[in-house]
């Protein structure tokens, strides 16, 4: 299962790295990322399959916590034009309101949504 982490932390230099060498640390790969914060904090997502070793790592190496984690969909894609505007045509048609979207390695998209079910089955071949 995909799992989105949530982490909190300074926008500072150095700090993304200070994380990013705990995960590593604990063997846990990083599948995707993105990173949100013009202020004092940012808010980083990772994609990751060990939520709890990444929380673990965390919470003893460098007093960081996950905020918020939620299973999401990642959905394999052709690296063309027009592919993700595919994606969300056929996700908007099925209803499905998205909270969260971004890329991932090897050509492919993280979605999140409240239901995820609906999405799963939107984006189903």
């Amino acid at each position: 299962m995909a799992v989105d982490l949530v982490i909190d932390v300074d926008n500072t230099p150095g700090a993304l790295a200070e994380v990013a060498a705990a995960i590593s640390d604990a063997g846990v790969n990083i599948a995707a990322a993105t990173c949100v914060g013009a202020g004092d904090r940012a808010e980083l997502h990772i994609l990751v399959k060990h939520g709890e070793a990444v929380r673990h790592a965390l919470s003893i190496s460098h007093q960081v916590t996950v905020t918020r984690e939620r299973e999401v969909v990642v959905v394999d894609v052709e690296d063309r034009p027009g592919v993700l505007a595919d994606l969300t045509r056929k996700i908007a048609k099925a209803g499905v309101d998205l909270d969260l979207v971004y890329i991932a390695t090897r050509n492919r998209v993280v979605f999140g949504a409240h239901d995820i079910d609906a999405l799963r089955a939107a984006v189903e071949p």
